[in-house]
């Protein structure tokens, strides 16, 4: 069975700041999209007429049920807009079967030792760059696993890698820029194990288009036996997001699904990775809340979610889907709403965001805002509109920002339990919402009266987040 890599950007988009989505009323036009869709990943088979289909489940919307649980969307059965953008990211042809699978042990590789062989080269980076990104990419699987990997130069070897565009005669061809990127076979005879990539791609060693490290090493796991996982964290996930390749950790979910197959490392401290944040964990802890153009962002760890006021559930994008350059885990993060941008600070670092720009010039560091030298990061930050003020917190001190002059106000530091009685704790997130400041402490928010100066009421941290 073949397997192919998911790729593309993260822009979803619900407001003025983003582009427009589609709109459900246009979807009928997506209905030849959809079932060409279901065929070819979900084994939809020939669709019959009205007239000639017998009572029962239908099975266009069976289907499309099975798509939308697989990505985490409304399963509803009927094309909507978040569907069809779905659809139409570019992405693999294997079939997504369910959460975090890999074959049978009995089909994975027998042995632990294996071989690979690059048979040509992109013109889009130095033959070195490419060996390197393959090699990299291979290492990501030895490290945490007894496999290792030789490359080989003039026989076959197990794995296969080659470079190829359109019809390549393995019943899989690739379409084109953007479309397809990559697949590979599971482990097997002849071309069981083997990796493709779609030259009409442009290949980088960047987070830019399509790094050709993440590609390859999403592809050696299908080569080693690994399906798609549902886990939108996991380098196995269909979706590829512009991710940072110097920050790359393998996630928890794809050790997890390795170790399955080939056992644990040798290595006598066990390697382990990030795990994709769950929406309604009671100990959820963001690293920042900010608003943006009428939206809420809360950022944990490399992700964020992103909650529209008319929405009941927020969506996770990986951070540097959205602003490539951003790091992840970031310490704090405002709005400023009369110029639409948005500050993030990490360490003595900060950066101003456009929408999906980062304003040219940056990142700068704190101290131009008027911090003295012993600052090293912000804890939190939020605005307040009707004083034109921004508040910075910084362990158990508070900062007042004048945005209109551009200057720190005199006499702070000031400690925040002397002016927001009843805050104790170290703040690590903090955002100013419809009249009300709400300050995240661990686990829990605490709205706050800025006028009396009162806690109004205490909730779940993620409470935002439709739990």
């Amino acid at each position: 069975m073949k397997s192919l890599l998911l790729m593309l950007l993260l822009c979803v988009a619900v407001t003025a700041a983003f582009p427009t989505p589609k709109q459900d009323s246009d979807l009928n036009k997506y209905e030849e999209l959809a079932e060409n869709y279901l065929k070819r990943f979900y084994n939809l088979g020939p669709l019959v007429s009205r007239i000639g289909r017998k009572k029962g489940p239908n099975p266009f919307a069976e289907k499309l049920k099975e798509m939308q649980t697989f990505f985490g969307l409304n399963v509803t059965g009927t094309l909507d807009a978040k569907t069809v953008e779905v659809m139409e990211k570019p992405r693999c042809g294997v079939y997504d079967v369910g959460q975090f699978s890999s074959v049978p042990k009995s089909s994975a590789w027998q042995k632990i030792h294996l071989t690979y062989r690059i048979l040509n080269f992109t013109p889009d980076l130095p033959q070195a760059d490419v060996e390197r990104a393959i090699a990299r990419a291979f290492k990501v699987w030895s490290d945490v696993t007894p496999l290792t990997f030789t490359r080989i130069y003039n026989e076959v070897s197990d794995i296969e890698i080659t470079f190829t565009a359109g019809d390549h005669r393995d019943n899989s061809p690739f379409d084109g820029p953007n479309g397809i990127l990559a697949h590979a076979f599971y482990p097997g005879n002849a071309i069981g194990g083997d990796a493709h990539f779609d030259e009409d791609e442009t290949w980088t060693k960047t987070s830019q288009l399509y790094n050709l490290f993440l590609v390859a090493a999403h592809e050696f796991g299908h080569s080693l036996g690994l399906s798609h996982s549902e886990d939108p964290g996991a380098l196995m996930y269909p979706i590829y997001s512009s991710t940072d390749p110097n920050q790359f950790h393998l996630p928890q979910d794809d050790i997890n699904a390795i170790q399955s197959l080939y056992g644990k490392s040798s290595n006598p401290i066990q390697p382990t990775g990030p795990s994709t944040p769950s929406r309604c964990d009671p100990n959820v802890v963001f690293d920042a809340v900010t608003t943006l153009r009428g939206e809420m962002f809360f950022f944990i760890n490399r992700f964020l979610w992103r909650k529209h006021p008319q929405a009941y559930e927020a969506e996770l994008i990986f951070i540097q889907g959205f602003w490539p350059s951003l790091p992840n885990n970031v310490n704090a993060a405002y709005e400023n709403p009369l110029t639409e941008k948005v500050l993030v600070f990490k360490g003595s670092k900060y950066w101003v965001l456009n929408g999906f720009d980062i304003v040219q010039g940056y990142p700068r560091y704190i101290y131009k805002l008027g911090f003295p030298k012993t600052v090293k990061k912000i804890d939190a930050a939020l605005h307040v509109e009707h004083l034109g003020k921004t508040y910075f917190f910084v362990a158990d001190q508070y900062w007042s920002y004048d945005e209109n002059k551009q200057t720190m106000d005199q006499g702070f530091p000031r400690l925040i339990k002397t002016d927001f009685p009843g805050i104790n704790g170290k703040i690590s997130a903090a955002v100013y919402y419809r009249g009300r400041l709400y300050f995240f402490i661990g686990r829990l928010q605490f709205e706050y009266n800025i006028d009396t100066k009162k806690i109004v009421r205490v909730l779940r941290s993620n409470s935002w987040l439709g739990c």
